[in-house]
């Protein structure tokens, strides 16, 4: 009898995951061609950048959306059916080859199996359909192709559509109604007051209290004349009227008071106000700019300190994670790949909003042909394709590989084409070789280590996408490129005299200089033995004499390597350090660069320019991953958090607790000198840790690995508690 009841199990366990399934389908949304929503959106929030009321634009080739693209799908009804149809642009509809009159708003379909087409031609915004009707709706299971080769002979015969088309699954957002249509979208905002106004110069210094971005409003405008307003990060910015980064002249001309927001949103948390005579307004306020999106990670322990500098880099992140992931709110709001692909990590353990990660990744790609590296720049390319995979392994969603295989491999294609005669990345005419903004000298040019290591990630993550592709003589192909390339780093640029790898070789001769980079990445990949990772460790990250960084763009996985090595006392000394030393500077977000040994007024100032430094950027928020990753210990260990392991890690703590957020929600941490806790919505962890002493957990069993290292399972929807002797 017992088998039986299992089957009817079974079977309604099978019934109900069909029917949340077919629930989940009925949401119609607006649907588009993937990755062109993203390059239309991207090509107009980073063509907003001004300086000093100047338009400047990207330097880099920047595409466009497919301007025709035809939407399909294929239908099996069981009853007959009408649909509502809304476009963004001109269409046409067929309906099992034959087209319809004019531009249907409205489609009855008969009962029984059909295919449906509708054709988009759009200039100016992207062509994006709605479809909703009791069973048919657009979604994700839509094909969308830009080229469907269909023709007519002499005779009135069609051709065969499929012959040589590729159809790629169609891409969406959250537009998920009619009347919502992509074409219009706008971040929220939301209404600020000044927290303190200061009679300076010849006019007003308004405070925001904390950097912000937004609309400056004027409240109460009336006169004849011009408002001349300066934004500044800094108080002396906004005063320098002739050298801040950013500035509006308004002219105005209203006989009766009345409210202004001024047009363009900007970075500041001053904004100073030159008096006119013949103007007059009441008071001066904003209107916040912003991405809604929920807190899903969070960390607190017994160190207040630490603790605002994971709200500051939160803050941070927040304010840089807008229509996509930007490096700074003030200067560039361009999307940088560098830039993004840390974002995407702290995304993870913050926000884990997957589209933001999707839609830079592909505004970053663009199309083909490939004329330059991403953002003309070499390494950043490099990140492009590490970051693809990651957003696989972080999400467990296959598709966003699938939507760029064929463009993953033409911009690997691209770079395998401007190898050297020893096939190794060289900076060629029109590459910018970036690494970092070093304040010591070292050269970019020939065979730079660092990129050659990067490249070689780069390859192997592509084998990794190949296999998912089922594509496995490229798997094969790029497994073999990586394994020689890998070989030639170690026999060219391992240095048995410093124990490190030397930075470059540039016409042959070898450099005798050891920077940082290589030798903190090979630690982070997994490519040196036990016995060069002490090396590294000792000569290279925790040498006193070495070579120092001074951004937080490479203090990030400078400090991710000795996390991996370890030395979590350590890190958290130097996160108190360093980005406890721009808060104690007043800062409210994190910078683009920080040098300890610099005073004022060279902590503004940045590419030649007193205040070109930016005060909001990205890449300063990365406590947000170190914490939740290497303390906290949360990653996953296959894709989506299938599987996961936790190691929490307490340095100097006497405690800590948070969440690391996941497909399906969250991770909970608890953790003190005497007791952990952990609690998961999904998947099967593997919970890790070090005890003085034999722990007991009731309810579960824990494995004794090695000396004085512990682990046991964790299961869904279960809490664990440990009772275990600290040994930090």
């Amino acid at each position: 009898m017992k088998k039986p009841i299992k089957r009817i199990v079974v079977a309604t366990l099978l019934l109900v995951m069909a029917g949340a399934e077919f629930a989940m389908a009925q949401k119609a949304t607006w649907i588009w061609y993937p990755g062109d929503y993203e390059i239309w959106l991207g090509n107009k929030m980073q063509n907003r950048r001004t300086e000093r009321g100047t338009f400047f634009p990207p330097f880099w080739k920047m595409d466009s959306h497919y301007v025709l693209v035809e939407f399909s799908k294929k239908l099996d009804l069981k009853t007959e059916e009408t649909i509502r149809l809304k476009v963004e642009g001109q269409y046409n509809v067929k309906l099992d080859g034959k087209l319809l009159f004019g531009y249907p708003e409205n489609v009855t379909i008969p009962a029984g199996k059909h295919l449906l087409n509708i054709k988009v031609h759009n200039q100016s915004t992207v062509p994006a359909i709605f479809v909703d009707g009791p069973t048919i709706k657009s979604d994700n299971s839509w094909l969308v192709t830009f080229e469907d080769k269909e023709w007519i002979d002499e005779s009135g015969k069609a051709s065969d559509t499929s012959s040589g088309t590729v159809y790629l699954n169609a891409a969406s957002w959250n537009f998920n109604a009619p009347d919502e249509l992509p074409s219009q979208f706008k971040l929220a905002t939301e209404p600020k007051a000044a927290v303190s106004s200061e009679k300076k110069n010849n006019g007003t210094l308004y405070d925001f209290g904390k950097e912000t971005f937004g609309y400056v409003k004027f409240n109460g405008l009336k006169g004849k004349g011009t408002l001349n307003i300066y934004y500044g990060e800094s108080p002396e910015e906004a005063l320098s009227t002739d050298q801040c980064e950013t500035l509006d002249r308004i002219p105005v001309d209203q006989a009766t008071a009345r409210d202004v927001t001024v047009s363009g949103s900007k970075a500041f948390r001053y904004v100073y106000v030159e008096d006119e005579a013949n103007l007059s307004y009441s008071s001066v306020s904003m209107l916040y700019e912003y991405l809604p999106l929920d807190y899903k990670g969070s960390f607190r322990c017994n160190d207040e300190q630490l603790n605002k500098i994971w709200d500051v880099g939160a803050y941070t992140l927040h304010l840089t994670t807008r229509e996509f992931f930007i490096d700074g709110i003030k200067r560039d709001r361009w999307v940088w790949s560098g830039d993004a692909y840390q974002s995407y990590l702290m995304n993870y353990y913050l926000f884990f909003d997957s589209p933001s990660v999707s839609r830079t990744t592909f505004v970053l790609r663009g199309k083909d042909p490939v004329t330059s590296h991403i953002n003309t720049i070499m390494d950043y390319t490099f990140y492009w394709f590490m970051g693809v995979y990651d957003y696989y392994q972080y999400t467990g969603n296959k598709q966003l590989i699938e939507q760029l295989y064929p463009r993953m491999k033409s911009l690997m294609d691209y770079c395998l084409s401007r190898r050297n005669s020893e096939g190794m990345m060289q900076g060629l005419a029109g590459d910018w070789v970036f690494i970092d903004w070093a304040d010591f000298k070292m050269s970019k040019a020939g065979e730079v280590s660092f990129e050659q290591l990067l490249f070689c990630r780069s390859l192997e993550t592509m084998a990794l996408c190949a296999n998912l592709m089922n594509d496995p003589e490229n798997s094969a192909k790029y497994s073999k490129l990586a394994s020689d390339l890998k070989s030639k780093i170690f026999n060219v640029f391992w240095s048995p005299q410093y124990n490190a790898f030397v930075h470059n070789r540039e016409n042959g001769k070898l450099s005798t200089q050891v920077t940082p980079f290589t030798n903190m990445f090979a630690v982070l990949f997994g490519y040196l033995d036990q016995d060069k990772t002490k090396a590294v460790k000792d000569n290279v990250l925790l040498n006193p004499n070495a070579l120092k960084i001074t951004t937080p763009y490479m203090r990030f996985y400078e400090l991710e390597a000795l996390c991996a090595l370890g030395e979590q006392k350590y890190v958290l000394k130097e996160i108190r350090d360093y980005w406890g030393g721009m808060i104690n500077l007043g800062a409210t977000t994190f910078w683009e660069k920080y040098n300890p040994q610099e005073k004022n007024p060279e902590l503004l100032g940045m590419y030649g320019r007193p205040f070109g430094k930016s005060l909001c950027h990205a890449w300063g928020a990365s406590p947000i991953y170190l914490l939740g990753k290497y303390y906290l210990g949360v990653k996953p260990t296959s894709p989506g958090y299938q599987t996961y392991s936790v190691e929490p890690c307490l340095g100097d703590l006497q405690w800590m607790e948070g969440d690391v957020p996941t497909p399906n929600g969250k991770v909970h941490v608890a953790c003190n000198q005497k007791e952990i806790r952990v609690k998961s919505d999904e998947g099967t962890g593997t919970l890790r840790f070090k005890s003085a002493s034999k722990p007991v957990c009731k309810g579960a069993e824990v494995k004794q690995t090695g000396d004085k290292q512990y682990e046991m399972t964790i299961l869904k929807g279960q809490e664990v508690v440990v009772k275990y002797k600290n040994v930090e």
